[in-house]
Order: C-alpha cells, then sequence, then structure tokens
C-alpha cells in the first residue's frame, strides 16, 4: 500500500479531531454532575449553580483557549428530544393573514374567494400560497387586476406597486414582502427562545417556505410554550428616563428593601414585637424573595461581603447601577441568572411605593459581553393616560438597511404613514438628545438618542449595527405593517421519562449488538483477521461519534439505530476483503501477495456497494424531516468513516503485523470450509422462485388493496399521546371512557406493557390555535380521570402523559407526498447508476424489479400483520426511512453479486453464460452469509432491548434484510440474466 505514512498520519488527526470534539461532551457532563451534587435534588439549586457559571472558564484547551460552560454545552454532542426530553414544534407562517394585510383586508370578490379557493387547493398542493393565490385569482377572473386600488393598489402600497401593475408583477412584490415578514417572524420567535433559558435550543427555517421547525429540550410547560410561540409581536415606541433620572428611586428602592430586611429579622426576644410593624411595612411573598436573594448569595459563595451586600443592598445584589451622570436610558445590568430576581423586585408593593407611576422597565434583548451573560435594564417612560405606546408598529410602512456613508456603518431607514409621521414629529422633537426606545415583545431592541426633530416620517436608526442585526431590526420595523402570525401545525412532546427509558433501552441495544458483531468477527475470521477487523470497529465507532460532535448533529434513537446498522453493515467491507484473500491463499499465492491482491480485488465490489447505500442515504437526508435525517445523517457519516476504517486501518494493521514476521489468519478451522465448495443451481431453479416471489408479491398487493396500511399520524394528521397509569388498564374501556368527551371513540393501542396505551385522535384537527390545543388536552385528561387515581392536570401533564404529537392535515400531506418521492426517486439515480456503473441496463432492471420486489412484500407483511403482532406496525416517517434502507442494503448485496458476476464472465467468456452466473453466485455465498447474519443479530438486538417506540422500524429491517438477501440471488440476477437472453434472441432473429 503506497502513501502508508499519509494514511497513519491521517488516522492520527482524524483520532484527535474526535478526542477533541468528544472532550466537550466530556466536560458538561463533569460539570453538570458537579451542579447536581450542589443541589442536592433541588432542581432550582442546580440550575442555579450551572447559570452562575455559565459564563466561566471550565475548559482549557492545551492551555491554548478556555472555553465556557456556555461554549462548551454549544460544543457538545446533542441529544435528541426522544433521548432527552422536551418538545417539538413545526410552526407555519400565516401568509394568507400577510396578503390581506398587504391588501388592507379587501372585501373585493375576486380576492376573497381567491384566497378560499387557495386555502382549498393548499391542501393537496406542495406550491406556495403565493403562487396558489395568484392561480386561484387567475382563474376565478382572468381579466381582474390584483393592482386594481380596491386590492393591492392602495396609498400605502403606491411605492411598491405601481399604477396598471400587471398581476405578475404584483404576485413578485407579494412574495418578496412575504419572504420579509417570514424572516421577521423568524427572528422574533428566535427572540423569544433564547428568553426561555432551554439548554441547546434548536430553530431553524424548514425546507418548506414559510415553515419553522423548533426543538425545547427539557420542556415541560407544553402550554406555555404553544401561548408564548403563537403569541402576536407587538412594536411599540417608548420615551425613556435617563438613568440620572431613575438613579435616586433605585437608591430609594434599595434602602427600603434593606429596612424591610432588617425588621424581618429582629432579635428573639423582639421577634413578636415587630411581626406587625414588618407586616405594614412588606408582604410575606417580599420578605420570602429577599430571604431568596440572600440564601443565593450564600449558598453561590463563602465570601462573608457577599453575604452582608445581599442583605444591606438586596436590589444592587443583583442589579448593578449605571453611574450616576449618565444621560443614556440604561439604568443598570444583570447577569442573565439575576433578570428574574430584579423582575421580581421591581414589581414588589414596597418597591412601586417609591417609583414614579408612569416609570417601567424592560430588559435589552440582546447580551452586551461576548459570554453572553450581560443584560441591560431600560427605564421607559409612560406619557399616555391608557398607558400605551404614543407610536406602534402600524406607522412603520417601509424599512431597510444601509450603510452611513459618513460613518461606514450599518444603520436603518424607515419610512412612516402621514399620521405616523406627525406623531414621530412630535415625539423627536419633544425628546432632543434623549432616547426612544423601539421595543418588541416587551424587550428593547435599540434605544436610539434624538438629534433633531425629524419629520416627514423619513429617518435613519444608528448603533452599533452589524450588516445582519441591521436587516433583522428593518424586519422588525416592518411586522407592525405586515404581521405574520404562526401556527403550531405539528408538534412533539416527550416526557424526560420517557427520553431517560429510551437512553437506557438505546444504549443497552447499542451494547448488545456491538458486543456480537464482535464476537462473531473473532469467531469466524480468527484471532488474528478477527481481531484486526473488530479494532477497525472500535476506531469507526470512535470516529462516528466524533464526526457527529463535530457536524453539531443531533443524535435520537433512530439515530443510534443507525450506527448500530452501520456496524453491523460496515463488517461487509472487512468480510468482501477477507473472503478475498482467502481465494488468493487457496489459488496458491503467498501470504503478502495474496494481501495486496485480496484488497485490491475487492475495492470494486466494496465501493459500489457503498455508493449505492451512500446515494441512498443522501436522499433520507434531502427529503427526510426529524428522526429520519438524524438517521440518515449517522448513516452516511457512518459509510465513510466504515470505508476508512475497513479499508485503510485493517491494512496498516495487518501490513505491521507482516513486518513482524507474525502469521496471520483469516479464517478458522470450524469456518474453513462454510459454504466454499456450495454447488447450488441458482438458474435452474429460477422459475420456481418466480413462483414463490410472485405469490408473495399478489398477497402483499391483495392485503394492501383490501386491509390497507396502518397508517400513523404523520400520514394522517391527528393528535397522539402516550400515557401511562399505575395499574393494567383495559384499552376497551379507555375509548369507552374517552369516547364521552371527544364525541367519537378514539384509537387506542397497548404501548410497551399493560399499563401503558397510545391515544389517537382526530377531534378539531383541522382547527388550531392555544385554545383548540389547551381543550384537547383538557378533555383527554377529564376522559382518563377514572384511572388517575386523583392526580391533578398538572401531574396528569407531567407524569402521566409521556409524549404526545400533533400533525395538521397540510403538513401530513407534505410528509405523504415527499416520502413517495423520495422511494421513487432512490428507485430511479440507483437504476442510473447501476446501468452506467455495468455499461447494461439489463443489470439496473435487474436490481430495480428486486427493490420493488423487496419494498411490496415488506410493506404486504406490514399489511397483513397489523393489529395482529403485540407491537405497533404504524406506517409513519420511521417507516419511510426503514424502506429506505432496506432498499441500501439489498442494493448493496445486489451490487456485490452483478460486481462478481461481471468479473467471471470477463475472466471466463467462452464458458457456458449459466454456469458461469450460478458459479458467481456461489462464490459469494459466504460473504453474503457473514454479512446479512451480522447484520441481522445487530437488528435483533435493536428489536429485543432498543424499546417499544423503535419496534416496528427495527421489525421492517429484520424482514427487509432477509427479502433484500434473497432477492439478491433469487431475483435480480435471474431477471438480469432472462432480460439479456431475450435481447440476444431479438438480435440473433434481427440478424
Amino acid at each position: 500500500m503506497r502513501n502508508k505514512g499519509a494514511i497513519r498520519l491521517l488516522a492520527i488527526l482524524f483520532a484527535l479531531v474526535s478526542l477533541y470534539q468528544l472532550t466537550f461532551t466530556y466536560v458538561t457532563k463533569s460539570v453538570e454532575k458537579e451542579a447536581q451534587e450542589f443541589g442536592a435534588g433541588d432542581i432550582k439549586k442546580e440550575q442555579a449553580y450551572l447559570d452562575s457559571i455559565r459564563g466561566e472558564g471550565v475548559y482549557n484547551f492545551l492551555w491554548i483557549k478556555d472555553y465556557t460552560y456556555k461554549e462548551c454545552k454549544e460544543l457538545e454532542m446533542n441529544l435528541g428530544l426522544d433521548l432527552k426530553g422536551g418538545m417539538n414544534v413545526t410552526m407555519e407562517v400565516s401568509v394568507i393573514d400577510i396578503i390581506k394585510a398587504m391588501a388592507n383586508n379587501s372585501k373585493d370578490e375576486t380576492f376573497v374567494a381567491a384566497i378560499e379557493k387557495a386555502k382549498a387547493m393548499q391542501k393537496n398542493s406542495q406550491k406556495e400560497f403565493v403562487v396558489l393565490f395568484g392561480e386561484a385569482f387567475e382563474s376565478i377572473n382572468p381579466n381582474a387586476q390584483l393592482s386594481s386600488p380596491d386590492i393591492f393598489g392602495t396609498l400605502e402600497m403606491k411605492d411598491k406597486i405601481p399604477f396598471g401593475a400587471s398581476n405578475a408583477e404584483v404576485l413578485k412584490v407579494i412574495k418578496k414582502e412575504a419572504d420579509a415578514a417570514i424572516d421577521n417572524t423568524f427572528n422574533i420567535l428566535r427572540s423569544r427562545i433564547d428568553r426561555f433559558g432551554v439548554a441547546q435550543p434548536n430553530i431553524q427555517k424548514a425546507d418548506v417556505s414559510g415553515r419553522i421547525i423548533i426543538e425545547l429540550p427539557g420542556i415541560k410547560d407544553a402550554a406555555r410554550v404553544r401561548k408564548l410561540l403563537q403569541g402576536t409581536a407587538s412594536l411599540e415606541f417608548w420615551e425613556t428616563y435617563s438613568a440620572n433620572e431613575v438613579t435616586q428611586y433605585l437608591n430609594a428602592a434599595n434602602e427600603k428593601l434593606a429596612a424591610i430586611n432588617t425588621m424581618a429579622e429582629p432579635a428573639e426576644a423582639a421577634k413578636e414585637a415587630t411581626k406587625e410593624e414588618v407586616k405594614e411595612e412588606a408582604k410575606d411573598e417580599d420578605v420570602a424573595l429577599l430571604d431568596k436573594i440572600e440564601e443565593t448569595a450564600k449558598d453561590s459563595t463563602t465570601d462573608l461581603n457577599a453575604k452582608e451586600i445581599a442583605k444591606k443592598y438586596p436590589l444592587f445584589s443583583v442589579l448593578n447601577p449605571t453611574q450616576r451622570g449618565s444621560s443614556k436610558a440604561v439604568v443598570g445590568m444583570s447577569h442573565i441568572k439575576d433578570t428574574a430576581r430584579v423582575n421580581q423586585i421591581l414589581a414588589m408593593p414596597a418597591v412601586q411605593s417609591v417609583m414614579p407611576r408612569n416609570l417601567k422597565f424592560f430588559w435589552g434583548v440582546k447580551p452586551i459581553d461576548k459570554g453572553g451573560n450581560v443584560f441591560e435594564l431600560f427605564a421607559i417612560k409612560v406619557t399616555s393616560r391608557d398607558g400605551k405606546a404614543p407610536l406602534d408598529g402600524d406607522a412603520v410602512t417601509s424599512a431597510r438597511e444601509q450603510i452611513d456613508q459618513n460613518k461606514a456603518q450599518a444603520e436603518v431607514s424607515m419610512s412612516m404613514s402621514g399620521e405616523g409621521a406627525k406623531v414621530w414629529a412630535r415625539l423627536t422633537k419633544d425628546n432632543i438628545d434623549r432616547a426612544i426606545a423601539i421595543v418588541l415583545d416587551g424587550y428593547v431592541y435599540s434605544a436610539p438618542n434624538v438629534i433633531s426633530e425629524i419629520k416627514g416620517g423619513q429617518s435613519s436608526i444608528s448603533g452599533n449595527f452589524t450588516i445582519a442585526e441591521a436587516k433583522d431590526l428593518a424586519n422588525i420595523l416592518k411586522s407592525g405593517k405586515l404581521p405574520a402570525p404562526a401556527h403550531i401545525i405539528a408538534d412533539e412532546v416527550v416526557g424526560p421519562s420517557l427520553g431517560q427509558e429510551s437512553i437506557q433501552k438505546g444504549m443497552w441495544s447499542f451494547i448488545i449488538a456491538f458486543v456480537l458483531v464482535l464476537i462473531y468477527m473473532f469467531f469466524f475470521y480468527s484471532k488474528g483477521a478477527g481481531l484486526t477487523a473488530n479494532i477497525a470497529l472500535v476506531a469507526n465507532l470512535f470516529f462516528i461519534f466524533g464526526v457527529l460532535a463535530s457536524l453539531g448533529a443531533v443524535l435520537t434513537l433512530p439515530g443510534i439505530a443507525g450506527i448500530v446498522l452501520t456496524i453491523g453493515m460496515s463488517v461487509d467491507a472487512n468480510v468482501l476483503i477477507y473472503e478475498r484473500i482467502q481465494e488468493e491463499l487457496k489459488g496458491g499465492k503467498g501470504l503478502s501477495l495474496a494481501i495486496s491482491d485480496g484488497y485490491k480485488n475487492a475495492y470494486s465490489a466494496i465501493i459500489d456497494g457503498n455508493i449505492t447505500t451512500l446515494l441512498t442515504g443522501i436522499i433520507l437526508y434531502l427529503f427526510g424531516e426529524g428522526p429520519i435525517k438524524g438517521f440518515a445523517t449517522t448513516l452516511v457519516v457512518g459509510i465513510f468513516s466504515s470505508l476508512f476504517a475497513a479499508i485503510f486501518i485493517t491494512r496498516i494493521i495487518i501490513e505491521g503485523s507482516l513486518k513482524r514476521n507474525r502469521n496471520i489468519t483469516f479464517t478458522t478451522k470450524f469456518t474453513d470450509n462454510w459454504l466454499r465448495n456450495a454447488h447450488i443451481k441458482f438458474l435452474e431453479k429460477r422459475k420456481v422462485f418466480y413462483v414463490i416471489s410472485g405469490i408473495a408479491v399478489l398477497v402483499s398487493i391483495g392485503s394492501l388493496a383490501t386491509r390497507g396500511l396502518n397508517q400513523g399520524i404523520d400520514f394522517t394528521g391527528g393528535r397522539t399521546y402516550v400515557v401511562a397509569f399505575d395499574q393494567d388498564v383495559s384499552v376497551e374501556a379507555i375509548a369507552k371512557s374517552l369516547e364521552t368527551v371527544y364525541g367519537h371513540a378514539p384509537e387506542v393501542k397497548t404501548f410497551g406493557g399493560d399499563s401503558q396505551v397510545k391515544i389517537t385522535t382526530k377531534y378539531k384537527i383541522d382547527e388550531s390555535g392555544n385554545e383548540v390545543d389547551d381543550e384537547v388536552e383538557g378533555l383527554l385528561y377529564t376522559g382518563l380521570q377514572p384511572y388517575l387515581n386523583g392526580a391533578s392536570k398538572t401531574d396528569f401533564l407531567e407524569n402521566n402523559r409521556k409524549m404526545s404529537q400533533k400533525v395538521g392535515p397540510t403538513i401530513a400531506d407534505d410528509i405523504r407526498q415527499s416520502a413517495v418521492w423520495s422511494i421513487l426517486f432512490a428507485l430511479i439515480v440507483i437504476f442510473l447508476y447501476i446501468m452506467v456503473r455495468f455499461s447494461n441496463w439489463q443489470y439496473g432492471l435487474g436490481a430495480i424489479v428486486a427493490l420493488a420486489h423487496d419494498s411490496i412484500i415488506v410493506l404486504g407483511i406490514f399489511s397483513l400483520c397489523y393489529g395482529w403482532l403485540p407491537f405497533s406496525l404504524e406506517v409513519d416517517q420511521a417507516f419511510i426511512a426503514a424502506i429506505l434502507t432496506v432498499v441500501g442494503y439489498s442494493i448493496n448485496d445486489t451490487v456485490v453479486v452483478f460486481d462478481r458476476i461481471r468479473e467471471y464472465i470477463g475472466l471466463h467468456p467462452k464458458r457456458d453464460r449459466v454456469e458461469v452466473v450460478d458459479s458467481a453466485l456461489n462464490s459469494t455465498l459466504r460473504r453474503t452469509f457473514s454479512t446479512s447474519l451480522s447484520t441481522m443479530v445487530v437488528l435483533l438486538a435493536i428489536f429485543l432491548f432498543g424499546g417499544t417506540s423503535i419496534q416496528g422500524f427495527t421489525f421492517a429491517l429484520l424482514v427487509g434484510v432477509i427479502v433484500g438477501t434473497y432477492s439478491s440471488l433469487f431475483i435480480a440476477t435471474p431477471i438480469s440474466y432472462d432480460t439479456s437472453l431475450r435481447v440476444s434472441k431479438v438480435i440473433a432473429k434481427k440478424k
């Protein structure tokens, strides 16, 4: 092997990078273990400890760079919600409301009818709503103009839609404004999520325009999340106080709190005498809050001065006031862990009594330090009788980012409506040399100082903005004019106990499967070659986790299954190499030459097989969402890592052993002759297998046509809840009890034991909103009360409800469409690859027929067996991942067989074709047996120990591996042979 030094160096660098990435996970787990010990079971104390060190260095990498806990947390291995618990939400920005707002809620008949028709079309279409609206408008009245004054030709839109603009031009403007509103909504949601205090929140735009996917690990209060995420954004412009004006009030508040502290801790003998006096000065909850601040100081430090500061300066111990003399609106700064305490203190009646009635406080939206820990507190002046802002977002007609040519800094230019311009002129005139705060959802985004009165409604906002921040602020300013409410169209809540159970079962399945593969390789290929393959497998596993951590990939339960399956399938490369080496040794070659030729001759089959599986993984990643994407990520990473470990690491070890004159064996006395001299007449018996497969396919199609499939809510839409009880329950009784509240009997199934059930209902699935979600959950609690032993609704939602999932009809249609397209696209890509690679379309046809055969039979078994087997056989996104994995595995097996047939035909061009093909198939039996058996052992371990949530997924893979192995030998090859034979006869007749 050439360039051994470079490959060895690459392997070392690969290992070091993996180790570096995984150390962050080790560090965060160590810190969190310390937090648990500090908290001693108190979750709030534990969280306070983590908050206190959020910006502190906890890891020094080779004395080169210090990493804070926050930075380590961002770089650690991410766990999916199915392993950690939490909430996954898919939101859709209401483009309908954006269009209506742009048209000032036009009552034009054609406009209203087009909106309704586009809504109906959207349920069964993948097109964007703006496109559907244009098509609907055109079909209803081809002569109508969107630019008419009754629709979009309004005064507010005159700068963007000129008089007489064509419908196509108007739709372009609508699309641009809708995209800007979607970006704005995304930024608003991201800001809200950052305020959740959730570790590793994840928010990203989906492939479908207008959809936003949000993951919130550890969230328990799903109702609060839904309410917060679906709330309408509120943009306001406020006058402000300066720090110089507010300092005296903050000092007075602090002094009063200190006095309350002193009165709340009298001498033992004087307690009774002072009790009434304390009650007059402060409420019990105020005293309790001050005690809490002092306790926090005691817990977090041993410094006596810090304890005294917390007692003497209750407010200033958590709020660092701005120095006297400042004219800015910032009156103080706090660490993120203290902001909630500051809010509580400022809301205390004792504090409110010393503050002006027109003074209120808002926090800045962005931290001001690099560590992301310190936030500014702004003082807002209320000048209206109703307590509302003097100017809100409805006044802004447009805003855009630009560069200030004089200062070379990013700024935001904005325009206002006529009425808004008048108010803005008055505001700026009255506040020269003072700040005006721009507030969204209760957080200050910017508080620029006013230099002079601004007339005409045209102005610019400057600050320490980056281009991206200026663009975000411009989008925020436009939110008042273009409201873009976002609705939850799908959500999933996984309880932490179910997540912990998934981790334990997933890890057990992983460990058992891995150990079984190691034992099998050691037994079948001896301690020499088997041990080498096992070292490569361990290195492969290390590399996979390292790469996943470096990519920031989220590890899910299907992801763990993908890793385990990759390990099982990665054995195939070692098997191919070892079998080739044994063939060279049987041919009389020396050990060194046999190893060299064995590796060289195995490359073709290894590369072809892995490329086809890689193509399947890429298609899964492109078309899949959530768990499918996680599965695909681990599969793709595993393929590359497995190839590197199997081809290069094993060869370095083997050639190192040869240099030290160690004898390497590639088989044991028990397995040396296993399937070595098989003489099965595959082609002679092909018609028998055609009949067997034909019957299986017809039965499967018949079942699919009559029984159908047990489609999950991914494809049908609906709500699913997994509920655990303290005792065994009857699914019939549960269904009957819920029928009384829902008006129909939901589907109820046992899920992982007689005390746990899975409930599926379509009650009000076409309706959206917080009140609907709360109603459905409330009715669920009401219907299950007889079985909950008096548990409150809060206890039920946090403890009994292990998981909930909602999929709206629109997203269900999208998932169904993407599933169909992903399978069809995978088949087309594989056909084209094989046709090009083997320069023969008959091979491609044989492979595609075999794949269709495998897919239909797996579908048929799921159709025939659901309701009969003691585990779920729902067809959902995970099932599609299983089908595509079966496709990848089957094509890998088929390509290896085709590769050997091609080789044998090249070696024996004049020999009878039937004899050549049979010889080629027989020569691959040892490899087929080893790969299939090791993969099935892995899958069986996952099936038995991986938990109920992936049993159906694993069952599909098990069936697929068996059927795929069968079809590679008895369907794909005979089909390609018969097709080639028929083509040859047609050509002979023409001649």
